[in-house]
């Protein structure tokens, strides 16, 4: 089982949302995942073929 990433969910609560530590800590994970799809999108990984568009489109060194 994957452990939560708490360093993450820290930097974005804190960071990104600007949420003081006592609001932070008082969200529950699923709060803070709609959160996290409100500001940042709803969409998981990229897919393989996404990927590889985009760094057709974009290559490193040029």
């Amino acid at each position: 089982m994957t452990p939560f990433p708490w360093d993450t969910a820290m930097r974005f609560g804190l960071g990104v949302l600007r949420l003081p530590p006592r609001d932070f800590w008082r969200m529950t994970p699923r709060e803070l995942a709609s959160a996290w799809g409100a500001v940042m999108g709803d969409r998981g990984p990229l897919a393989r073929n996404e990927l590889d568009g985009l760094m057709e489109r974009f290559p490193d060194g040029r």
